[in-house]
């Protein structure tokens, strides 16, 4: 299925085929980009996109997106992820970009925005802590204002790729009096303050993506603050709408479907039972995805004629990730005893291993594919959002 475009829409997308496919760094296709990659490698398709011009999709061309219409967002999306090119980091561009464009000053804006863009800056993103994961408005990381300066003291947890950053936004509690969601703030924190540290959390797939990040009297300078103090969880609201609405993931789930069928095709005999039953799931995940992006290419019109998607960002968070989660573990059903094996380390680019090659990360893709129903506010609770937005319960 795809949007019926404009002869100019459909030239753009053909621009942006070639791009990637001249483009993508060769040192980037390895077999699981998200964890595989060194941070100076993971940023290599990013300043390439820079330097096009095309970094930042979702932006204004007056803070220097490339002004592109809602249209050809989607057409880039849809692209540059049936293409697997790894994403521009999510919490720099797709999160604190906007919300420091939309509401910091301008000095917060000179100071930050150009630095995401270019990729100078890493930021890793604060929300959750141990006993506050969906449910933000229970943060308990505490901000108390020392005349220029807040001290902050608390910890977050499942912090992805926190090991990399420069920078973090966190949600901190700076009126402890106030009813939950009205005494949240938005503060912007430097990872070299005295008093930050990070401790890794090996994840089930063996890999070290997420930490624990703990802030011990840490000084912050007021000027950091995102907007008013106590109405940070406006502009919490406003990041996790922008990060759910991206969590279709029709392209990823399409590229994964098309592996997952040549998996089928290889591993499982045509006259074996298991290979008419894997096809008939394979067809009712199929049938779900295009059900999704029908569902996406209606919001994408409705956003082209300036119409608000409401709480369609929740719905596709839960659908998007559980296709996803389908997928994989059809694939590692699919691999029979290839899924028993973890790798012991990430593969290079050029580096060999014995098997076909979809079998290396098939396991770890599965057991890391587990999280996708609880990041970015779980599944349960975005069906509440659903619940309670669109049927009134």
């Amino acid at each position: 299925m795809e949007l019926a475009l404009s002869p100019e829409d459909a030239a753009f997308r053909d621009e942006v085929r070639a791009f990637i496919a001249e483009n993508y760094p060769k040192e980037m296709r390895v077999p699981n980009p998200e964890t595989d990659l060194t941070k100076e490698q993971s940023l290599l398709w990013h300043r390439i996109l820079y330097k096009k011009g095309w970094i930042a999709p979702l932006w204004p061309k007056e803070y220097g997106g490339p002004g592109w219409s809602i249209t050809r967002r989607f057409i880039f999306e849809q692209e540059t992820s049936r293409a697997g090119t790894l994403p521009p980091l999510a919490f720099s561009v797709t999160m604190v970009g906007p919300v420091i464009y939309s509401f910091g000053n301008d000095a917060q804006k000179q100071k930050f925005l150009p630095r995401i863009l270019s990729g100078e800056d890493w930021w890793c993103q604060g929300y959750s802590e141990p006993g506050s994961g969906s449910d933000l408005a229970t943060v308990r990381t505490k901000a108390v204002r020392d005349g220029d300066h807040y001290i902050v003291n608390g910890h977050k947890t499942w912090t992805t790729l926190a090991q990399h950053a420069d920078w973090i936004f966190c949600l901190v509690r700076t009126d402890p009096s106030a009813k939950p969601q009205a005494g949240i703030s938005f503060l912007l924190i430097d990872m070299k303050s005295p008093g930050v540290s990070v401790r890794p959390i090996i994840t089930i797939d063996g890999s070290h993506e997420v930490n624990d990040v703990f802030l011990e009297d840490v000084r912050v300078p007021v000027e950091n603050l995102i907007g008013e103090e106590n109405k940070g969880w406006t502009y919490a609201k406003f990041l996790l709408g922008n990060e759910r609405t991206s969590m279709a993931g029709i392209g990823r789930s399409t590229r994964y479907l098309d592996r997952l069928k040549k998996i089928v095709k290889a591993e499982i005999p045509a006259d074996d039972p298991a290979h008419l039953e894997l096809s008939k799931e394979i067809g009712r995940i199929e049938l779900d995805v295009l059900a999704l992006e029908a569902t996406e290419l209606r919001v994408i019109a409705q956003m082209a004629r300036g119409i608000d998607p409401g709480p369609a960002a929740s719905l596709f968070k839960i659908r998007g990730t559980e296709i996803f989660q389908g997928i994989t573990e059809l694939t590692h059903r699919a691999i029979g005893n290839y899924g028993l094996a973890l790798r012991e380390q990430p593969l290079s680019a050029n580096q060999f291993m014995p098997g076909p090659d979809y079998i290396h990360t098939a396991s770890e893709k599965y057991l890391n594919a587990r999280k996708l129903s609880i990041y970015g506010g779980s599944n349960e609770i975005q069906r509440n959002i659903i619940a309670k937005a669109v049927l009134g319960l």
